[in-house]
């Protein structure tokens, strides 16, 4: 198989899906490997090193489309990069589908196969461990003085206390960022609706940090007290209500810090709308804001290194056993296919954009088969099937 390594092009980005490493063990199993001019220098991997692993250089993004069975990059296939999809294409990358029906469109109207990587990883995605860590710097970052922030110091100083922060999630993301924020010295209060998970994490920090079961209501009534809010849930696209509204912003100080790692369009924060890094912050009622939908690309190295080691074995089952058996024996793979050949087949997207869709395995045609089970990668559900 001839397996391409493009250059990601959303603003900011600088990861890349694949390292040297990863391209020798590909190359060493067989395969052909492309790799687009200098798609790994922003994380710190130069061409030659690519070269040297055995891989051969595109000058051109066209050139690595057209001439790959298997392409795969980190972020979101950008509109500027409709036109090289096409029918007998293998993608891989951060689809996003439900958020994005353009995106969507384009692969169906295409007739590719994609395969969307963020619902692909049995231990869940580096990215998310580095978005609650980076992101919770940024959190600190914005809340200096120098950047409209009310300028409190996370731990404190003699005399002065440290930051009061609220953290919407408990899952891998919010782990990440707690794991910072309490080492720093800052008083955490962490909200999730999963009562087992509170009980782990106040065991796991000697009842260290505080818990609470998260609603509305709780979290206005920890509002006044806080400093810094972080955003780390994944918020069902098709609710239309919000955990925190605008108006509960009021109850915060001025020049308090609302970090929205999650990012959702729409999601849980009613003022959130995504930023970039090299505009990352704005203020709604007085609440300094920071939205940047990907975190994980300002430590573009360190995410680089853990996504590709993480990815490599779920692109050489593909590429080894050809996608319908990587589908037998991987269920994260399997429930990850968004697209094949002109039909939808991810089920989220189904119910929050009303398309009707197939289930992998009956496109595939292994229903019948013993298969590697992975649960559903969201609660949304969808009955929408073609006629």
């Amino acid at each position: 198989m001839i397996f391409g390594i493009l250059k990601d092009i959303k603003d900011g980005e600088n990861r890349v899906i694949c390292t040297p490493v990863e391209v020798k063990s590909i190359v060493n199993a067989g395969h052909k490997v492309l790799v687009q001019r200098r798609a790994g220098v922003g994380a710190g991997f130069a061409d030659e090193a690519y070269e040297k692993a055995g891989a051969q250089l595109c000058d051109t993004a066209e050139e690595l489309w057209s001439t790959c069975d298997f392409v795969a990059k980190v972020k979101e296939i950008e509109p500027s990069e409709f036109k090289y999809l096409r029918k007998g294409l293998m993608i891989y990358c951060c689809i996003h589908p439900a958020g994005h029906p353009d995106e969507v469109q384009a692969l169906l109207d295409s007739g590719c196969i994609a395969i969307t990587a963020e619902d692909s990883h049995r231990y869940g995605s580096p990215n998310c461990e580095a978005a609650g860590k980076q992101g919770a710097l940024f959190g600190l970052e914005s809340m200096l003085s120098i950047n409209g922030g009310k300028g409190k110091f996370v731990g404190g100083f003699a005399g002065a206390p440290g930051m009061n922060v609220l953290i919407l999630g408990g899952g891998l993301v919010g782990q990440g960022a707690l794991s910072v924020l309490h080492a720093l010295g800052a008083n955490v209060t962490v909200m999730d609706i999963n009562i087992g998970l509170l009980r782990t994490l106040s065991d796991r920090y000697n009842s260290k940090i505080n818990t609470m079961y998260c609603t509305k209501e709780t979290i206005a009534s920890v509002l006044p007290q806080t400093d810094m809010v972080l955003n780390c849930v994944k918020w069902p696209k098709q609710r239309k209500d919000f955990l925190i509204d605008k108006e509960m912003l009021k109850l915060m100080e001025p020049g308090s810090v609302l970090v929205d790692i999650s990012n959702d369009d729409p999601g849980a924060i009613e003022s959130s709308h995504e930023t970039h890094h090299n505009d990352p912050r704005y203020v709604v009622n007085g609440v300094v804001h920071y939205c940047v939908s990907n975190i994980p690309g300002a430590v573009a190295q360190s995410t680089s290194v853990a996504l590709a080691s993480e990815t490599l074995p779920m692109l050489l089952n593909i590429m080894n056993n050809g996608l319908t058996e990587a589908c037998v024996r991987d269920g994260f793979i399997r429930r990850s296919l968004t697209a094949y050949e002109g039909k939808l087949t991810h089920e989220e997207t189904s119910a929050i954009q009303n398309r009707p869709w197939i289930r992998p395995e009956n496109i595939l045609g292994i229903a019948d088969r013993a298969l590697d089970p992975a649960p559903p990668a969201t609660t949304t559900r969808s009955d929408n099937f073609y006629k």
